[in-house]
């Protein structure tokens, strides 16, 4: 699957546009529960165009290019609340209530799939950039209007700023650009996420450089149990996309969302966890964060292995 970030640059870094007026269809809360629960598949946009999706196969819905005569309500609805078998689509049934369920389908209908408007932008005060205005001489790099090879000599005092900001700042979420000699020094994909090929036992070179990568890769337990071992499959499959590898949720994605993963090795972080408490958490869902509720998805015995794979590599967890 291509995972190149030109597109998406595009579309992320361009000035933080305020979010319209409430529409008719999920309104506020609609708008409120996508731009926490959706928006890091789907995108603002809805057009899922997201470093998320370009890792997932199939990838996420692209709701601009959505038929609602095709995509029903009760389709989504369903979606929504059991998730789809086979693709990264979780159920988020017992995360969100049925109203809200509603409300953010039909706010994706109306915004995205009907009036094709636009949302609101990564880069707003809400999402932690206050000035993102201050940028504003590094958007040509970012866009692609200007190559970020370009020789200093043959850019504006303007532009040197902006070339400067960019490679300070811009380029370890949004990469190269555009650049008009690619090369070993000019990949047109990030280093910060698995690229074409990558393997969490063995990391390309280029990946491999990454602060990430070490987290990708998997803890060498001798003699697991049956049951452990089953469990080792299931959360490295599952778990570790959010949670890491190694346990400590500080891979790329994990790092990313707020709030954070629980980091699985940490004495504190599991501080009062029990075998019960865990099982209802993987189960259900835990309210407030973006661990969505696996219990539609994993069967009880499942659950059962990943809890004593997580208890014999990462942290003891008493019954």
């Amino acid at each position: 699957m291509s995972r190149r970030l030109a597109a998406w640059a595009l579309a992320a870094l361009l000035p933080a546009l305020a979010a319209p007026p409430s529409v008719a269809g999920g309104g506020d809360l609609g708008r409120e529960v996508y731009n926490f629960r959706c928006y890091y598949c789907h995108g603002y946009a809805g057009d899922a165009r997201t470093l998320a999706a370009r890792m997932l196969s199939p990838p996420p819905v692209d709701f601009t290019r959505a038929d609602p005569q095709v995509l029903t309500r009760e389709r989504m609805i369903r979606a929504v609340t059991e998730g789809r078998p086979g693709t990264a689509m979780k159920p988020f049934g017992g995360v969100l209530t049925a109203a809200e369920i509603e409300a953010v389908v039909d706010f994706v209908r109306e915004t995205f799939m009907r009036r094709r408007e636009p949302n609101t932008r990564y880069h707003t005060a809400a999402n932690g950039w206050p000035d993102h205005e201050r940028y504003r001489d590094a958007y040509p790099f970012a866009t692609g209007e200007l190559a970020l090879d370009t020789p200093w000599d043959r850019l504006t005092p303007a532009q040197r700023r902006g070339k400067r900001l960019f490679l300070a700042s811009c380029v370890s979420c949004h990469d190269a650009g555009r650049v008009q000699d690619p090369g070993p020094l000019w990949e047109t994909e990030a280093v910060s996420f698995p690229r074409a090929g990558y393997s969490h036992r063995a990391p390309d070179a280029l990946s491999g450089a990454t602060p990430f990568a070490r987290h990708d890769i998997p803890p060498r337990i001798e003699g697991l149990t049956p049951l452990e071992r089953e469990g080792e499959r299931i959360y490295q499959a599952n778990c570790a996309f959010c949670h890491a590898a190694d346990g400590t949720a500080r891979n790329w994605i994990g790092t990313f969302l707020e709030p954070h993963p629980r980091d699985l090795t940490d004495p504190e972080a599991m501080a009062g966890m029990t075998r019960a408490r865990l099982r209802r958490v993987i189960r259900e869902g835990l309210p407030g964060t973006s661990m969505p509720a696996w219990g539609r998805v994993l069967d009880a015995g499942q659950i059962e292995a990943v809890i004593a794979y997580i208890s014999r590599a990462f942290h003891p967890i008493p019954e």
